[in-house]
């Protein structure tokens, strides 16, 4: 029997607000995809096409999402590597071996692993996952745009643009933000600064 093989891989660990989102994904060898890629290397538009083709022809699939709270209680290397361990706990059918993206791998994982730096542009699996993850996230900021427009995470989905630190300064952390790293610590303090009485 083959062994199923799991590519994992992530999106989201610089950003200033929003989730990490963690996929994982066992590709059907009856049923390959054309066109995988490092999802980076993909147009928006290639990887919104692909995500619904992978979702269908995987074997399994899995995309787990760690909050702001979260990466804050845990630190963002913690919290990613949560996010793979969840993401592989969930898989159905479960893998036999993951594959992950990076170097490092998450302890009590429910199979063998083997880490892979720059694995999304060597593994189909990966590749996959990678597609997965950033869509994913990526949607989830447009949803978090809605509910905090005056941050503009539609435009640079959390990441720190000029824009994004100039409406941190601006109107101060929202819920989405992750309070942990220092751009949106100096931002609160700054705040803090300005309404303290002279």
């Amino acid at each position: 029997m083959n062994v199923r093989i799991a590519g994992v891989d992530e999106a989201g660990r610089g950003p200033l607000a929003g989730p990490i989102a963690v996929a994982a994904v066992i590709l059907d060898p009856e049923r390959p995809i054309d066109g995988l890629d490092d999802s980076k290397k993909l147009s928006e538009r290639r990887r919104e096409a692909l995500f619904p083709v992978i979702c269908e022809r995987a074997l399994a699939w899995r995309i787990e999402f760690v909050e702001a709270g979260e990466i804050d209680t845990l630190n963002i290397l913690q919290a990613t590597l949560t996010g793979m361990r969840r993401a592989l706990q969930a898989l159905a059918p479960a893998a036999g071996l993951a594959l992950i993206d990076g170097n490092r791998l998450p302890r009590d994982l429910p199979c063998p692993a083997r880490a892979i730096v720059g694995g999304d542009a060597l593994e189909p699996a990966i590749m996959a996952a990678s597609i997965l993850a950033k869509v994913a996230r990526d949607r989830r900021m447009v949803e978090l745009h809605r509910d905090f427009p005056a941050y503009g995470f539609d435009a640079h989905k959390g990441y720190p643009s000029p824009a994004h630190l100039a409406a941190l300064r601006m109107h101060g952390p929202c819920p989405a933000h992750r309070r942990s790293f220092a751009p949106v610590r100096e931002s609160l303090s700054s705040l803090v600064r300005q309404v303290a009485p002279a």
